[in-house]
């Protein structure tokens, strides 16, 4: 519920604290004083009003402005604010600041509870404390997709649950679609493209790739064929220096032996020499080991003028393949793998196979339960007829028609209905699309009918109404007036009005009024709290020569 609103230097309202209660309240006032401004305020503190628009509500020669909206809270708001880690207080202060930075520059900043809020934030938590429904408003039923969102809110947490599985279950279709049209554009592709993968297979077979350090074996191979000559010669000299000697000098291998031989007589004369002796036992033995495993490199090094020109030529042949792929011989070996898996597999059958049947089982679920939502709209839609049959025959229309009518279309995340609200409001004339028929007064008490019904589902704490009752006849007037009045029994009701019918049943009453001073036309806001008061205002609503004892009589029927 809406329990204050401030305003500062806004629009033509210098200074304005307001307190407002449960029930009915009225503004009322002559054109122009600035009834709507209010209407206009509160939209602009819940986010509305964005850039030029925002900036037309700023009073002209100021650097700041501010609206403040205080509002009592439901378990709807506690439960959000929760959720969005807002601190919950025993209010909630919602507030807008505009500030002047460099020219006609402003900066806005909004805050809920005095803590930063951004827009979209705002927009969420707006529905759970307002309904304003302002004049012009009845183009939404032109909207594409407005009368089914009236629809489903009717239909409350129930059928809330259902579009919440329908939204579910589309999402997992579109991936699942989407899967299969990547894989089946790749497959055709890849058709466009077998002959040439047919070919690369080829060749990569025919390169008999299986080892892929193969290239790096090759090129040790390579360098030992290469330089044999000088390898031969450097083994010839290690021989000469280790086993056979050199220029008649002992062999490294006699200098060990006689080492060893020179120690182990000294081993005998001093135990403590042992050790060293055998250190030159171990070194006798790695020196063996060392002239067989050269030796062995001896035999390896056999000139093979054809084996190197086989080596280098595949080499060569490895090379030119790598650089034609950008790919290293590891990378070669795996494309040749995928592409004899791919070809002999018979392509892309088996992910499209599995992908089709489960696109297929998605797209099922999809039109499943977006079958459950279209019942559960169908019962919505009669529960609406039926309500709304009830609530506008008291407003004049007395011989209407309304039908909801639910008819298929390409599914997508909110179901597969397109609905549209059929509406004849004279005997003989055909049911047809409420925008194409309704006058702008059948419109507005369609709409206010709407809201009403509404309001018994939705979340929304507040209903305010611009002018809802405009250019309808005295009679009608009434009928709408009741039908506010009992609204308010249930929620917290404002209307602006020009209706003296409307204004008499209010609970309470507040007067827009404008006057000019030194040149400056300011707005004032004050609440009429006594009967003389109210009957006076509800005289200048009437007019006539009669308005005053209109006017009385309207209020003691309310006091009856």
């Amino acid at each position: 519920m809406l329990t204050g609103l401030q305003l500062q230097n806004i629009a033509l309202i210098d200074q304005l604290e307001l307190e407002f209660g449960s029930g009915f309240t009225v503004l009322t006032g002559e054109t122009g004083a600035g009834k709507s401004i209010l209407l206009d305020a509160l939209d602009a503190v819940l986010g509305g009003a964005q850039g030029a628009a925002g900036l037309r509500l700023l009073r002209s020669g100021h650097d700041r402005a501010r609206i403040e909206a205080s509002f009592q809270l439901t378990p709807a708001v506690r439960s959000w604010l929760h959720e969005a880690e807002f601190e919950c207080e025993d209010d909630l202060l919602v507030s807008r600041e505009w500030k002047r930075q460099d020219g006609d520059r402003f900066s806005s900043r909004c805050r809920l509870n005095g803590s930063a809020v951004n827009r979209q934030q705002l927009l969420e938590l707006r529905p759970l404390l307002v309904d304003i429904t302002v004049q012009g408003q009845t183009q939404q039923f032109s909207q594409p997709g407005q009368q089914r969102r009236w629809l489903d809110r009717l239909g409350g947490a129930e059928l809330a649950a259902d579009k919440e599985h329908v939204a579910e279950v589309w999402q997992r279709w579109c991936e699942a679609a989407a899967a299969l049209q990547a894989v089946e554009q790749e497959q055709e592709r890849s058709e466009q493209q077998r002959a040439e993968q047919e070919a690369l297979l080829e060749q990569l077979d025919a390169l008999q790739l299986e080892d892929p350090q193969e290239q790096q074996k090759l090129e040790l191979d390579q360098d030992r064929l290469v330089h044999g000559v000088r390898l031969q010669q450097g083994l010839a000299l290690l021989f000469g220096r280790l086993r056979d000697g050199a220029d008649q000098a002992p062999s490294l291998q006699e200098h060990c032996a006689a080492s060893i031989q020179e120690l182990q007589a000294m081993a005998q004369l001093d135990g403590s020499l042992v050790d060293l002796r055998d250190q030159a036992l171990d070194l006798e033995a790695g020196l063996e080991a060392l002239l067989r495993s050269l030796d062995q490199y001896g035999l390896s090094l056999e000139s093979d003028p054809e084996q190197l020109d086989r080596i280098q030529m595949r080499l060569a042949e490895l090379k030119r393949v790598q650089r034609l792929h950008g790919l290293d011989l590891a990378g070669l070996i795996e494309q040749r793998d995928a592409l004899r898996q791919r070809l002999d597999d018979g392509g892309f059958a088996v992910d499209l196979e599995r992908l089709r049947q489960q696109e297929t089982t998605l797209r099922t679920q999809r039109d499943q339960a977006n079958a459950v939502l279209h019942q559960a709209r169908l019962r919505v839609g009669q529960s609406l007829q039926k309500a709304l049959l009830e609530l506008l025959p008291p407003m004049g229309l007395r011989h209407v028609r309304f039908e909801v009518e639910l008819s298929s279309c390409e599914p997508a995340e909110h179901g597969a209905d397109a609905v549209v609200f059929l509406f004849s409001a004279n005997p003989g004339q055909p049911l047809a699309p409420l925008m194409q028929v309704a006058s702008g007064g059948e419109m507005s008490r369609f709409l206010l009918a709407l809201k009403t019904t509404l309001a018994g589902v939705d979340g929304s704490s507040t209903l305010l109404f611009d002018e809802i009752d405009a250019g309808v006849s005295g009679r009608v007037s009434g009928a709408m007036a009741e039908l506010l009045h009992a609204l308010a029994q249930q929620r917290q009701v404002f209307c602006v009005t020009h209706q003296p019918l409307v204004a008499a049943v209010a609970d309470h009453h507040f007067r827009v009024s404008k006057h000019v001073e030194a040149g400056v036309t300011r707005s004032q806001v004050s609440r009429l709290r006594d009967t003389h008061e109210r009957r006076r205002e509800l005289a200048d609503l009437a007019g006539g020569e009669q308005a005053d004892a209109y006017a009385a009589s309207l209020l003691a029927q309310r006091m009856a």
